[in-house]
C-alpha cells in the first residue's frame, strides 16, 4: 500500500468516527423522548434501522482498524511506514519464512508446546 492511500484511509477513518459519534446518540434517533409503547410502528422502524446503521458504522471502522494493524505489523521493521519494501515477495509467491502462513505456522507450534506443558503438568497421557 502506497503511503497516499494510507493517509486517505486513516481520514476516512477519522470521518467514520465522526458519523459514529453521531449515530450513536440515542438523542438523535426518531422518538427519543416516546416509550417504547408510545411509538407507532414506523418510529420503532426507524429507530431500529438507525441503531442497525450505527452497527454497520462501528463494524467498517473495526475492519478499518484491523487493517491499519495488519499493515503495522508487516511494516514493524521499517519505522511503521506504510509503504511495502522494495524486493518483498509478492501475494501468492511461496516463501517458506514469510507472510501469514509461516505466522500461523509458529502460533500453531507454540500452542502446541503451551498445550503439552499444561497436560504434562496436570499429569495427562498425550
Amino acid at each position: 500500500m502506497r503511503q497516499d492511500q494510507y493517509e486517505r484511509l486513516v481520514a476516512l477513518s477519522e470521518k467514520l468516527t465522526d458519523a459514529l459519534l453521531l449515530e450513536l446518540d440515542p438523542e438523535q434517533w426518531p422518538g427519543a423522548s416516546l416509550a417504547p409503547m408510545a411509538m407507532d410502528q414506523q418510529t420503532r422502524g426507524d429507530r431500529y434501522w438507525c441503531k442497525k446503521n450505527a452497527a454497520a458504522t462501528l463494524t467498517l471502522i473495526m475492519k478499518n482498524n484491523s487493517l491499519f494493524d495488519l499493515i503495522r505489523r508487516q511494516t514493524a521493521g521499517g519505522g511503521g511506514a506504510a509503504e511495502v519494501p522494495p524486493g518483498a515477495a509478492a501475494p501468492g509467491e511461496d516463501d517458506e519464512d514469510s507472510g501469514l502462513d509461516a505466522e500461523i505456522r509458529r502460533a500453531e507450534k507454540e500452542a502446541a508446546q503451551v498445550l503439552a506443558r499444561a497436560q504434562k503438568a496436570a499429569g495427562a497421557p498425550r
